[in-house]
Formats: C-alpha cells, sequence, structure tokens
C-alpha cells in the first residue's frame, strides 16, 4: 500500500444555487449533478469519486442547498445538507463574491462553528467582478469564521479550480482508497437517468412548476445482444394545470424534454435509447412521506 496515500469525504455546501453542483462537475471532469439557474435542484447527496493514484482519493459529496425549509421535501432536504458536516474530513463552503453577507449566509456560519471540520472557503463566479474587488470579499468573509483556507475561483471557468484540489489533499487523512481508480459516482444509473430528465424538465418549463416535479423510471430495460435500451419514465407533477404546461400543445414540450434527454443520456450510457415518457399528478407529493420515498428520497432522512 501507498504509505502517502490521502483518502476521504468532502461535502460541497452553499446556499442553493451558487454554483455547488457546476463546481462538483468540473473537479471530477465529468458531469454528474445536474444543474440549473433555477434553486434547489440538488434534492440528494451525490457522491462522485475523484482519483488521483499519486495523491489519494476524494469522495464528494454534493448535498442540497441550506436555506429555510417550507415543506417536506425542504426540510428534508436541510437535514440532509446540515447532517453531512459532522461526517466528512473537509467542507467546501461555496458562496458568491459579495461584501453583503445575508442571513442564508449567517445561518451556514452558525451551523459550521458547531462542527470541528476544517472549512475551505470557496468564492465563486470570480470572473464576473472586477479583480480589485476580490481581497474586499475575502475580508467580509474572513470576519465571520475562520477558514482553513479560502480560494477565489470560477467553476464555470475553471480557474483556480487546481487549488481547489490540492487545498483539499493537504486536510486529507492518510487512508485506503474507498473504490476502484476507475469509479467516478456511486449512484445508479437509473437514478442518474431520472436527474437528467427532470434536469432538461427544469430547462424548458417556466419558473412556477419545476419545484413541483419528480421523475420516476418504470423500466429501464437493454435489448437482448444489442447495445439498445429501452426505458419508461414519468414525471410527476402537483397540479392538473402544470401537467398540460409539461405536456404542451400536441405534445411539443414534452417532445422537446423528451429528446434533450434522451441525446444526454445515449451520451452517459454509450448506447442507443428509446425513451417514452409521461405525466402524471399527484397532488402534494411533496408532503407525503410514502411518494417521496417512492422518487428516491431517504426514509431516514425525511
Amino acid at each position: 500500500m501507498n504509505e502517502s496515500f490521502k483518502s476521504g469525504f468532502v461535502t460541497i455546501i452553499g446556499r442553493p444555487n451558487v454554483g455547488k453542483s457546476t463546481l462538483m462537475n468540473h473537479l471530477i471532469g465529468q458531469k454528474i449533478a445536474i444543474t440549473s439557474k433555477k434553486p434547489q435542484t440538488t434534492r440528494n447527496k451525490i457522491q462522485t469519486v475523484y482519483t488521483d493514484m499519486n495523491r489519494g482519493q476524494i469522495v464528494f459529496l454534493d448535498t442540497p442547498g441550506i436555506h429555510q425549509a417550507k415543506n417536506k421535501l425542504g426540510e428534508y432536504m436541510v437535514n440532509v445538507a446540515e447532517r453531512t458536516l459532522n461526517e466528512v474530513d473537509v467542507i467546501l463552503w461555496l458562496v458568491e463574491p459579495s461584501t453583503f453577507i445575508g442571513a442564508g449566509e449567517q445561518h451556514i456560519a452558525e451551523q459550521l462553528k458547531k462542527t470541528n471540520t476544517p472549512v475551505i472557503l470557496v468564492i465563486n463566479k470570480v470572473d464576473t467582478v472586477d479583480k480589485e474587488k476580490i481581497l474586499e470579499y475575502i475580508d467580509c468573509y474572513r470576519k465571520i469564521y475562520d477558514f482553513a483556507e479560502i480560494i477565489p475561483v470560477s467553476a464555470l471557468r475553471n480557474i483556480n479550480l487546481n487549488d481547489v484540489i490540492d487545498m483539499i489533499y493537504k486536510y486529507l487523512p492518510y487512508g485506503p482508497q474507498f473504490y476502484d481508480e476507475d469509479t467516478v459516482t456511486d449512484q445508479p444509473e437509473r437514478a442518474i437517468v431520472a436527474e437528467i430528465i427532470r434536469e432538461k424538465a427544469l430547462h424548458a418549463l417556466d419558473e412556477e412548476i419545476p419545484h413541483g416535479i419528480a421523475v420516476s423510471i418504470d423500466q429501464m430495460k437493454q435489448r437482448k445482444g444489442q447495445n439498445f435500451f429501452d426505458i419508461d419514465a414519468t414525471i410527476v407533477c402537483e397540479k392538473d394545470s402544470h401537467k398540460g404546461i409539461i405536456i404542451g400543445k400536441g405534445g411539443s414540450m414534452l417532445k422537446k424534454i423528451g429528446s434533450n434527454a434522451r441525446y444526454e443520456i445515449e451520451r452517459m450510457l454509450d448506447a442507443k435509447v428509446n425513451l417514452k415518457l409521461w405525466v402524471k399528478v399527484k397532488k402534494d407529493w411533496r408532503d407525503s412521506d410514502f411518494l417521496m420515498k417512492n422518487f428516491g428520497y431517504d426514509k431516514k432522512e425525511i
């Protein structure tokens, strides 16, 4: 065994929509977590794995954003995120470049004060501000918490992401690798397929609807002896009026979501895909323990 090999768990936290999933996808170099400009895109902890056989293995947990919950799904998401803080070796706290530290950020700082885990502050989206201002932002954040490191980055433009990896290795404990070196995620393929469909729906639909949708994979089968998958999936929404919008005039919206999703699923599976989508209404599924569990949210954390 390599004595200098390090391994451990890193969680990426931050308010909804600061770019956590984008950061993780760029660090891993592959798209695992879905991204969208709408908040609450990530609903489950997603484990992805970064392996450098010389230095070690980093297992990333991309958690839901920490925010004030409005329903059962919201509470579940916050519980998942806050519980992770004590279970990891390093915390990456992702923020936007600003001298204003709002209530959401203050709430996260308070949660962090209850842990002994080293916290690396990552100031994202620095490509959108003047370079001279970055020191001001660093100074503002330094006042609210004693960070192990502070790194300004742009996840989208790949600026300083190597520094983030270097700093994580600095704080990881020595230990064996948890996964094979070619493992990139522990998410089952069905879960990733469901997330891709949900992402395409988020991109295509109006502001109001996406929070209220979930995707279930009804069947996913590979044809015998062929590099070809048949996938049936249902988009679940909360209102009849939403169903009409998701289907669109003459089925046009559903067709658009389906073809965008199919293109990406084919790339991920490296196979041809026949994707069929349905839309069902299940009122208030986000406040039903049974339905949330049905859509893959862990009962223990509800």
